[in-house]
């Protein structure tokens, strides 16, 4: 310990706090310490154990610990910024704890390691004092890991809140040497392979290079809550009211929540409403809009849990004279879809389980209008799902392309000459996306299967009702991103069979 760490018989501090100009100080006497983490705190760390020990998802675990606690208000809504911003930032904050602690972090307990990266945020990442941010993690640390792993914990975020982010960011630029990945993997928290197929997937969509950074920046963001006002069930403008928000900037649909709980919106109780991200929205707004030849009353949601777009697409039908079948494999997700519908008119979905692949073949030619919006890796939506990032390998890629080729094969299967298929993924990685499309192109193309590949981007400028939104030059499939629409990065391909 150096002398600046000690104290005088007083309890005042000799050396002042290095901070980078913040006065704040990291120490207290030891009749100030806490002796327990606070509740928010207490329940931003249990959400952290379970998402890494269960691998349980942070957006069902953390609602129900801050209700069983009774924890509300500010202090949920503190819980809510530590838990889900730690998590999005985590690949920064053991950078920096990498320059810091003396051992391989691979060696800390890992309730200790969440525990520092609770502490990161709150010095690095949140309008939290530096002596708060130091003394409140540190008695949550000595009620969950014990003395000892206090100590530890005292000594490693005194040394982190010694500096700001701006500095760190700049050692941490310094340490990753000339590696433009690497530093682009610590700076923005995303593992590297990530990077990389973000880095492709904007080149293939003709984005500038330069909007990598934007787009990192964007996932780790919270993003703004998304109402859907479902047509014919609930106006937007009375949404808007409802909710005391604003329409959304291109989904007619679409409503922003400025604050509140959703939950607590009559609309979204009776399921005129919804949670529902303004680009999914659009997607399948798209297929409902995208013209066909022919008859148009028979429409399929291929794999629709939880619901959302088969509740948006739903609405529509009952507006229009159609019928739509909502197809979910696992029988609990669907029950989400029927709950999901249940305030669109009687009849007008049937909501069925089974396995999508093997429907096309069952159902042959039967429907006009068909959804896949398949299961992806979800890097679209990273900003809202903030375990993600963590949670997915590469080797993912293989076993989901084998299955979004199934269920996009089993889709062109089951629509007739003359309707529409609309493939969707929840990512913009270019094996989930355009390469899917191609591959099942060319196999279509050898069983004498014709089918027409129609410009989604004119679609979607159409249902947008001249917003304006910037969908690249050129005919083509849509890539939406967060950085530049406000929405996840949805991936939307048209595809008309003729025959």
């Amino acid at each position: 310990m150096t002398p600046d760490d000690r104290r005088d018989a007083r309890g005042r501090q000799r050396g002042a706090a290095r901070a980078s100009g913040r006065d704040e100080r990291t120490r207290s006497t030891p009749a100030q310490r806490a002796r327990s983490g606070d509740p928010a705190r207490s329940a931003a760390f249990d959400t952290l154990r379970q998402v890494e020990g269960s691998d349980a998802y942070a957006n069902l675990v953390l609602p129900g610990l801050l209700a069983r606690r009774s924890i509300t208000g500010r202090d949920a809504a503190f819980a809510t910024e530590l838990a889900y911003g730690t998590l999005r930032l985590r690949g920064r904050y053991d950078a920096v704890l990498a320059l810091v602690v003396d051992r391989p972090l691979d060696q800390l307990d890992p309730a200790v390691l969440d525990l520092l990266r609770l502490g990161c945020h709150q010095l690095l990442g949140m309008r939290v004092p530096a002596h708060a941010g130091v003394s409140q993690t540190v008695a949550l640390a000595r009620e969950q890991a014990g003395t000892g792993s206090a100590q530890l914990v005292n000594a490693v975020l005194r040394k982190v809140a010694a500096d700001d982010w701006p500095t760190w960011r700049s050692r941490l630029e310094q340490t990753s040497g000339q590696d433009e990945t690497a530093v682009l993997a610590a700076v923005w928290s995303h593992p590297a392979w990530i990077v990389r197929a973000l880095r492709q997937a904007l080149v293939a969509q003709g984005r500038p290079g330069d909007d990598l950074s934007a787009l990192l920046a964007a996932d780790d963001e919270a993003p703004k809550v998304t109402l859907v006002a479902r047509p014919g069930l609930v106006e937007p403008a009375e949404l808007a009211a409802q909710a005391h928000g604003s329409v959304g900037r291109f989904a007619p649909t679409a409503v922003l929540l400025p604050t509140g709980d959703p939950g607590a919106l009559a609309a979204v109780r009776a399921g005129l409403a919804g949670v529902q991200d303004e680009g999914s929205q659009l997607v399948a707004l798209a297929l409902a809009g995208a013209p066909i030849e022919g008859a148009d009353s028979s429409w399929l949601d291929l794999c629709a849990g939880p619901g959302g777009k088969a509740a948006l697409l739903g609405a529509t039908a009952a507006l229009r004279g159609a019928r739509l079948v909502a197809n979910e494999v696992a029988p609990h997700r669907a029950g989400l879809v029927e709950q999901a519908v249940r305030a669109v008119p009687t009849g007008v979905v049937q909501v069925r389980t089974g396995d999508g692949r093997a429907l096309g073949e069952a159902q042959a030619q039967q429907y006009d209008r068909v959804l896949v919006d398949a299961p992806c890796t979800g890097l679209g939506a990273l900003r809202r799902r903030p375990e993600a990032r963590w949670r997915r390998q590469p080797g993912d890629l293989a076993t989901l392309g084998d299955l979004q080729r199934g269920l996009l094969t089993s889709a062109l299967a089951a629509v007739r000459p003359g309707g529409v298929v609309a493939y969707v993924t929840c990512s913009p990685h270019l094996a989930e996306t355009r390469l899917v499309v191609d591959d099942v192109l060319r196999a279509a193309a050898k069983t004498g299967l014709d089918v027409e590949r129609l410009d989604a981007r004119a679609v979607v400028r159409a249902v947008t009702g001249g917003a304006g939104i910037d969908l690249g030059e050129g005919p083509g499939d849509v890539q939406l991103w967060p950085h530049v629409h406000g929405t996840d990065a949805m991936f939307l391909a048209l595809l008309r069979r003729t025959s």
